[in-house]
């Protein structure tokens, strides 16, 4: 028989911030900046019970938030320590990080992956590892993130559907290209994207270097400069990315596409 693909999808009705669509919606930036603020600051009380760190709403806020797993890599920041730590220490431009997610029971790796930021982050007043990582949880950190960070390895991401839940509460994409990245992200238009290379040909060591310098590039020439310099833009991508996962990636047209292509 023929093989076919179906594009996951996630529930809209459950997972967006129907305020930030009614704003959008209305044109009214005053209304939706305001709202993304509260929603910054809710899911901020979080992080202060957990850690007692106090996160400031108005600092471009990057998070990365789902199962721990080896190829996704949720250390590639901290592979550079100095470029790390030179975005933390910039005063003009600040930055806050938050790390969230589960490892597998038995996966080692993974849970030293994981115990490794939490000791990573008590040198930092603005990185923070939060934990009881379930879909309320889930759910707030979409809602403060400014930058949702997914950098898997090149091809071994199946979909990462977190992205389409931040995207729909005003979180700008920024990926490597693999999983359902490559049917949404228009680099600077609704997200940024770390364009690929020859994975094929590369070493595991040589691609993790890669994609890190092109994050690193991404992250201080166009992203965090934008936020800052240029916010009219940002709320624009913002509002693309909003737009652009509404439909296309919402379960209603998932299971559309199962009744029409696959069980009919």
């Amino acid at each position: 028989c023929p093989i076919t693909s179906i594009t996951n999808a996630q529930n809209w009705n459950y997972w967006a911030d129907k305020q930030m669509y009614k704003a959008l919606e209305a044109k009214d930036d005053v209304t939706y900046d305001d709202r993304k603020k509260f929603l910054k600051k809710r899911a901020f009380e979080i992080v202060a019970d957990q850690t007692g760190k106090i996160f400031d709403p108005n600092v471009l806020t990057i998070v990365w938030a789902r199962r721990f797993a080896g190829y996704k890599r949720a250390d590639m920041l901290t592979y550079d320590m100095e470029r790390f730590e030179k975005m933390l220490s910039n005063t003009k431009h600040p930055v806050q990080i938050i790390w969230a997610g589960k490892p597998y029971p038995v996966d080692y790796p993974a849970i030293s992956q994981f115990n490794n930021l939490v000791h990573l982050s008590k040198n930092y007043k603005n990185v923070a590892v939060v934990v009881g990582y379930e879909l309320a949880l889930s759910k707030r950190l979409k809602q403060a993130s400014d930058v949702w960070l997914n950098n898997p390895r090149v091809p071994r991401e199946a979909s990462g559907t977190s992205g389409m839940t931040a995207a729909m509460n005003g979180a700008v994409n920024f990926s490597t290209d693999d999983g359902w990245i490559p049917e949404f992200i228009n680099h600077g238009n609704n997200g940024f994207v770390v364009p690929k290379a020859d994975y094929a040909n590369m070493s595991t060591h040589d691609q993790d270097e890669y994609d890190l310098n092109k994050a690193y590039e991404i992250l201080e020439q166009q992203i965090i400069p934008m936020y800052y310099d240029n916010y009219d833009t940002w709320r624009q991508i913002m509002k693309n990315g909003m737009m652009d996962v509404r439909f296309q990636f919402d379960s209603n047209r998932m299971a559309h596409e199962y009744y029409d292509i696959m069980y009919k």
